[in-house]
């Protein structure tokens, strides 16, 4: 291959171009909501897709209040957790203790359709409460396209 002006420009071009990515979400179980934010708020600056194909409970959760909705979908694996939000049990002695403004935290970045969703199924308690591939799910986000 010969190397001209014009192919060292669009290689440059090429090189100085942000890579896109997607965000896989396989198998997560959640953890801090301000790791999460922070998280989620990067991926929406970066205007990255998400694709949830697998486990994504408890804090996971918040990419649907933080990320566009259609930067979002959900493959037939995919599978939705929610719950109170509580305290690190390393702070509680091992105990679960639930935090009334982390789990309002929670409510207040999610989309209405997620908030139905909540309510529908009795509120957010200490019990995970699912949502698997479906109906109830494709009312929240689109289901990825065919070639995901």
């Amino acid at each position: 291959m010969r190397i001209t002006p014009l192919s060292l420009l669009l290689f440059s071009l090429l090189a100085a171009t942000p890579a896109r990515a997607d965000l896989h979400i396989t198998r997560d179980h959640g953890g801090y909501i301000e790791e999460y934010k922070a998280k989620y708020q990067r991926i929406r600056a970066r205007h990255e897709r998400v694709i949830i194909d697998g486990i994504c409970n408890s804090a996971c959760t918040l990419v649907f209040g933080i990320v566009p909705i259609n930067k979002i979908c959900v493959t037939p694996r995919a599978s939705l957790g929610f719950h109170q939000a509580y305290y690190d049990k390393a702070f509680t002695f091992g105990i679960k203790v639930t935090s009334a403004a982390g789990t309002s935290d929670l409510m207040s970045n999610y989309p209405n359709t997620v908030k139905n969703w909540i309510r529908r199924n009795g509120g957010l308690t200490t019990e995970m409460k699912k949502i698997k591939n479906g109906e109830d799910l494709w009312k929240i986000v689109d289901p990825c396209p065919e070639d995901f």
